[in-house]
């Protein structure tokens, strides 16, 4: 049966899907994310592995030790390279972080917070939600 959330790469190769409804959703300025998402920010949110089911495919991993010293895998699709998915956190354990760019319907999740603001950079507009300069605790 499926899940209340499903998601895929943008080539449809490798497929998940979940029930949780997020509530630790994350804009995150991160070095780390801004460089594995191309971008200036990253939107993830976690969910609990027992959750979190691979329907289609296989993604690569690539491991990573983050800033922090933590360690985790991303996971991309190795046909389109498509960044869909952390897993493995060391300082998360039981929690796999979703990108919400790779939801099929993203509309109902929205961020909660905005992490790592002391890297955001100059010309990007705060939003109005929670600000931490680092990792909230």
């Amino acid at each position: 049966m499926t899940k209340k959330h499903t998601a895929r790469c943008a080539c449809g190769s490798v497929t998940f899907e979940f029930d949780t409804d997020p509530d630790f959703i994350a804009v995150c300025h991160c070095l780390d994310c801004k460089k594995a998402s191309g971008g200036e920010a990253a939107v993830w949110f976690g969910v609990p592995n027992d959750d979190f089911t691979l329907t289609g495919g296989e993604t690569r991993a690539f491991g990573y030790v983050a800033d922090s010293g933590g360690k985790l895998d991303r996971n991309f699709c190795p046909t389109c390279a498509a960044r869909l998915y952390t897993s493995n956190l060391t300082s998360f354990p039981g929690l796999t972080f979703v990108q919400l760019g790779s939801l099929d319907d993203p509309t109902g999740i929205a961020p909660k917070l905005e992490m790592f603001v002391k890297r955001r950079l100059p010309w990007v507009k705060p939003l109005d939600l929670p600000q931490f300069e680092g990792m909230p605790s």
